[in-house]
This record gives structure tokens, sequence and C-alpha cells, in this order.
């Protein structure tokens, strides 16, 4: 019986030890130095890894990962796996205007988690051995540089006592000011979540053997749950091929993502809706007349909301390069259910329903809504009224509650988050519920998520918790009034295909109106170098005149409903370009 990936590793070296399970386009170009690992050598690497850890008496423990893009993570978080170490992975700290962000969310992690050993490569340990002043807390934990770990210690590697409730791994979700947040993902639930993932997918073993095994492309973080359970654990899981390369390569030049589409001709390739639409300002003639995009049937969409009007764009850019409407694969999942939650059916448009289709209570724009498709086989989704704990009509508006056997154990050492999110129960059903914070409906069996209770900022891909930028925004100049910020996110550009954009109301002191416009620009300066985000919109308001409740937390739906309304008492507020 399969207990765990580390079992389907040991499978898939044994029957195929020479097949490549990952190659990695160092510079992100395929025409550039290539890596490869294949299965016999990615047991082996594994396995010393584990074997090391368990010399050192850390089976049970916690192993903080902090690689750069590259296959050494892939190793480093089988390892632990197959050590019985509970692997967390996290970023190392880079770039100097996210250094400081990046130490602090760092040393919260490594607290929370009560990590034991850092997993890192040797560029990495180096690193990191540099920070000890900045970050005392690794004077107390043992750095590991994996590479240096020599093949001949998996001689020593001890199969460890692994349960389907074994924890493999914690996923952090939270913000850089929020307490971390690390959901604890068991061996059971990774198994669940790939059967979902490879069912939703369509990775049947017919289609793999029609591909060759090449079944994925990926520039998405590995430290990441999308670019971690999708693209580099299905690859496990079935044992066939995947082709990475960094997340900062593909930013840097978007069209490297479809050349390697083209020269690979992978199955399965996706990433977050602003991915697409990155492509999309890049798809030049000269792009377009190289490109064969014939291969790829699922172009997996999800992590941020999926837009109509990108889709459509895509596929109509892109069609004269072989890429077709029903390869569009929206999806909806988190965390806390591993990931996969719903997902659309393979090799069949998205389901798009206009305003007039939605109903009253939908809460949609004037844009299309886009399925996320139907939930994954033995996965029950239901809407649920947050507040009355009951099941909604067909078609309304409410929160997106999920129960399988993909949903995690709970949150990290947080008995209280747990319970009050994946132990929800609702009237008429048997069973507890994760709570997602997530506002959708259900038409015809298919998810149509609409927004989110959480007011999580989701920006191009990354994640700002609200309570952030409101909180460096009034430390941006003194005339702002402490506790009276709201941040908050909109729609832009035409029928919402630019993605979502930033907004923040301000209210400042009335003797400051004069120095409105030098107190926007400081705002947005500020944000950007501690956020890496864009604010085109910043608004100055009147004292006293941003909404609350009545223990004084700033009511952010109505401050965004006043804005679009154009109802704010504002003494500054400038057109958008």
């Amino acid at each position: 019986m399969v207990r765990s990936l580390v079992d389907l590793l040991t499978q898939h070296a044994a029957h195929h030890p020479d097949r490549t399970a990952y190659r990695y386009l160092v510079t992100g170009d395929c025409d550039g130095e290539i890596q490869e690992i294949s299965y016999g050598r990615l047991a082996d690497r594994s396995r010393a890894i584990a074997a090391r850890l368990q010399e050192r008496g850390l089976t049970g423990a916690r192993a903080m990962l902090l690689y750069p893009p590259g296959l050494e993570f892939v190793s480093g978080y089988l390892g632990c796996l197959a050590a019985g170490v509970v692997a967390v992975p996290g970023v190392p700290p880079q770039g100097r205007t996210r250094n400081h962000r990046a130490l602090t969310r760092m040393r919260r992690l490594i607290a929370d988690a009560d990590a034991k050993v850092i997993l890192g490569s040797r560029e990495a340990v180096t690193a990191l051995s540099g920070m000890v002043e900045h970050l005392p807390e690794l004077a107390d934990i043992t750095c590991v540089a994996t590479e240096d770990i020599p093949d001949e210690a998996a001689a020593a590697w001890r199969e460890p006592d692994l349960t389907a409730d074994s924890v493999a791994f914690l996923q952090y979700t939270s913000g850089s000011t929020a307490a971390p947040r690390g959901v604890m993902v068991t061996h059971k639930n990774l198994l669940d979540n790939e059967r979902i993932l490879t069912d939703s997918m369509g990775h049947t073993p017919d289609t793999i053997e029609e591909y060759g095994h090449e079944m994925f492309v990926s520039w998405l973080p590995v430290y990441h749950d999308m670019g971690l359970i999708g693209p580099v654990l299905n690859t496990v899981y079935l044992g066939v091929t995947a082709t990475l390369f960094s997340p900062l390569h593909f930013l840097q030049r978007p069209q490297r993502w479809l050349t390697a589409i083209s020269r690979y001709r992978p199955h399965t390739s996706g990433g977050p809706n602003f991915a697409y639409e990155l492509c999309l300002k890049h798809a030049g003639p000269a792009l377009l007349d190289g490109l064969d995009l014939s291969s790829w049937k699922v172009a997996v969409n999800g992590a941020e909301p999926v837009r109509a009007a990108t889709l459509r764009r895509f596929t109509e850019t892109f069609a004269p390069a072989g890429f077709r409407d029903e390869a569009h694969h929206p999806c909806y999942g988190l965390a806390e259910s591993t990931l996969m939650v719903t997902g659309s059916t393979a090799h069949t448009p998205p389901t798009l329903l206009q305003p007039s289709e939605t109903g009253p209570h939908a809460g949609q724009t004037d844009a299309a809504a886009v399925s996320c498709g139907r939930p994954g086989h033995q996965v029950t989704v239901v809407i649920a009224d947050p507040q009355r704990h009951e099941e909604l009509p067909e078609g309304e508006v409410g929160e997106i509650w999920v129960r399988g056997a993909s949903v995690a154990k709970g949150y990290w050492r947080n008995a209280l988050a747990t319970r009050e999110t994946f132990r929800a129960t609702l009237t008429g059903h048997e069973g507890r519920f994760l709570r997602t914070g997530d506002l959708g409906f259900l038409r015809d069996g298919e998810l149509f998520v609409t927004g989110r209770l959480k007011d999580l900022i989701v920006i191009d891909g990354r994640n700002h918790y609200p309570q952030d930028l409101e909180l460096t925004a009034e430390m941006a100049h003194p005339a702002l009034r402490p506790g009276c910020t709201a941040a908050f996110s909109i729609e832009g550009g035409a029928g919402g295909a630019g993605g979502e954009q930033a907004v923040i109301v301000a209210e400042i002191a009335s003797d400051a109106a004069p120095e409105a416009e030098k107190i926007i620009d400081v705002i947005r300066s500020r944000i950007g170098e501690d956020h890496g985000l864009s604010v085109p919109d910043v608004v100055l308001v009147e004292p006293g005149t941003i909404p609350k409740t009545s223990s004084g937390k700033i009511q952010r739906h109505a401050t965004r409903a006043a804005y679009l309304d154009g109802t704010l008492a504002a003494i500054a507020a400038p057109a958008l370009s």
C-alpha cells in the first residue's frame, strides 16, 4: 500500500531509474544551460539527505527549506519526507528592498515552526551565516548545504515510521505583520490532492504515454502551494517529467514560458491570471511565428480571480500558434485544502455566465463570471451563510465551505484558529467543514468565486494583507491619523482585464490639506519600497469619515463601496492615469 510520495518515488526509481524526473532551465532559456535529474538519482539524493537528518535525530522535527530556484529544493523537500521530518518551505532573503521584510517573515516562521535545522543550497547557507547579527535565532539552528551531503550517505537511510496522518509539511499562509499560520498537510492530504489534480487535468495513463511522459512546464515558485503541489509533486506522483525554471526569469521575459511549452510540448502548464496577461503584452509577430502550442491541453489558471476577458484575448491571440479555447482550466483551491478543490473539465471550454444569467444575488460586475469547475471526486463543496451556518440555495452568494480527505489537519500550534476554520458544522450536514473565507455561488454543480470574506488583496499573483499596507501608509507621513486608513483592491482596466489594483484611503489632519499631493507621493513611494506594490490611487479624506465598526475597526468593504460610489469626503484624489 502506498503511504506517501516517498513510496511512489521508490517505485519509480526501481522501474525506470533513468527517466528524467525534472529538468531545470538555469537561465530560463531552452538554449541555455540545462540541469536534469533522473528518478534513480533523485531517490539516491533524497535518501542521502534523509539519512543525514535521521543521524542528527531530527525525525519528527521541523526543517526550514531556504533554497533559490533550482533542483536542489526538490531533493531537500523529498529528503525531509523520506526522513519523517516536517518540511517548512520558505524564501531566502533576496534584494535590498525586500531584505527587511524577508528577514522579519523568516524570524516569525522559524519561531512559530520551532525549526531545528535549515536546509539550503551552498549559496543560501553562506548568505545565512552572515545574518546572525540580524537574525540571532540562527545561532541555535544547524544550517546544512544539502549539495555537500555525499551520495554514500544514502546507505544509512532507514524507512521512517510514517502513517497517513503524519504531517508531511507546513505551508505558511500569513502576511508579514499577521501572526504566521502554518497549515499542517499530512501524507494522506498530499496523496488525496494529487489524485484530485490527476483526475481534473486528465493525466490518464494513456495520455502520459501519448506525451512520452512530458507533462509539465512550470516557472511557479516552489515554496508556494500552487507551484509545489501541482507541477513538482504531481510529477513524482505520476512518475513523469517536468521542466522547471525561475519565476524571476519568467517575469523578466514572459515569452520564455511559451517558448518552453513550444519546445518541450507538455500536456499541462499554468499560472495565475496575471501571467496570461503578461504573455499578451509580449505577443508580437516574431514570438507568434515561432510558437507551437498545440500540445498544451491544460492551461491552469488559479490563485487569483480568473478574468473572462483574459481567457478570450489569450485564445484569440494564440490560436494561430495552435492554442485552443478548451485548454483553459480555471480552478479554485487553497492551502488549507492542500491545494485543489475544484477544477474545470479537461478538454472542455470553461463555463462563462453573463451578468443577466447570474441572478440578483451573485454580486457580479458587468464582466462575465468564470466557472472554476466542479469539486473533485469525494470533495464536498457547499455555499453557506457565514453567520447562520446554513446552506444557501443554488445561485446565491455565500461563504465557500469544503469537506474531503484533502482538507488539512489544521494550523500548527494554533488550536483556536483550527477550531474556527477547520471545525465548522453546517445545519443538515454531517461532519466538519473547512471555512475558506472566500465567497462564491454554485450553478449546475460548478463553482463561481466572487470575492473574499477576508480582505486579502491579490495582485500579480502575490498576496498583500490590507493591515500591512495600512500600517506602512500611516508610518509614511505624520499627517496621517493612526488607525484611520483603509486598503482594498478594485478591478482595473476595461472589462476587468487589467486585473486588480490597490487603493489606499487615509484620513489626514485638516491643516495638512495644502500638502496633500506631497503626502500622496510619499505614501506611494513607501508602499512601493516596502511591498513592491504600485498603488495607482491614494485618496486622502476628511478626519472621522472612514467607516468603522462599533468597536473601532476599519470597515474596508464600506470604504470600498464609498470609493466606487464617489461618496468619500475626499481632500485630494488625483484622477487615475
